[in-house]
């Protein structure tokens, strides 16, 4: 069994995680391990939700890491969002590994939520690293 000890999982939740990857059932896995099916739930929930968390930690570590970092107020348009990802990559002579239709898709997917039509409804804090990928923080995350 894999060792939760150097990870954000407890042990609990690698052994329900590791039971349901080789294919049983929440009910197979609470029968092995005593408990019902819906506290094998709640943890496989909260371990989904930790594994979420790490990986919000690690970009949000890169965009730290980023060489640009900037940060857009509520009320700011797409396309004014768009144009200051472009002139802080061009500041820094970094290609912004998206062209302008993609950036637009990819911040939509991103900021769905968090926006009223075309324009922000929240701060949002912006990486770009030296590859021009473009990581996308909310206040939520």
């Amino acid at each position: 069994m894999v060792s939760a000890e150097s990870t954000i999982l407890t042990e609990r939740q690698v052994e329900v995680l590791e039971l349901r990857e080789q294919g049983q059932t929440q009910q197979e896995v609470a029968d092995y391990l005593g408990t019902t099916d819906s506290n094998i739930s709640a943890i496989e929930r909260a371990a989904k939700q930790n594994v979420e968390k790490a990986h919000q930690t690690v970009e949000l570590v890169r965009t730290i890491r980023s060489p640009i970092q900037l940060s857009v107020s509520p009320e700011a348009s797409f396309d004014d969002l768009v144009a200051r990802i472009y002139t802080h990559g061009d500041k820094a002579g970094i290609k912004i590994a998206y062209c302008r239709p993609e950036l637009y898709t990819h911040l939509y997917e991103v900021l769905e939520e968090y926006t009223n039509q075309n324009e922000l409804k929240t701060t949002i804090d912006i990486g770009i690293t030296n590859e021009g990928e473009v990581r996308v923080y909310t206040e939520d995350f």
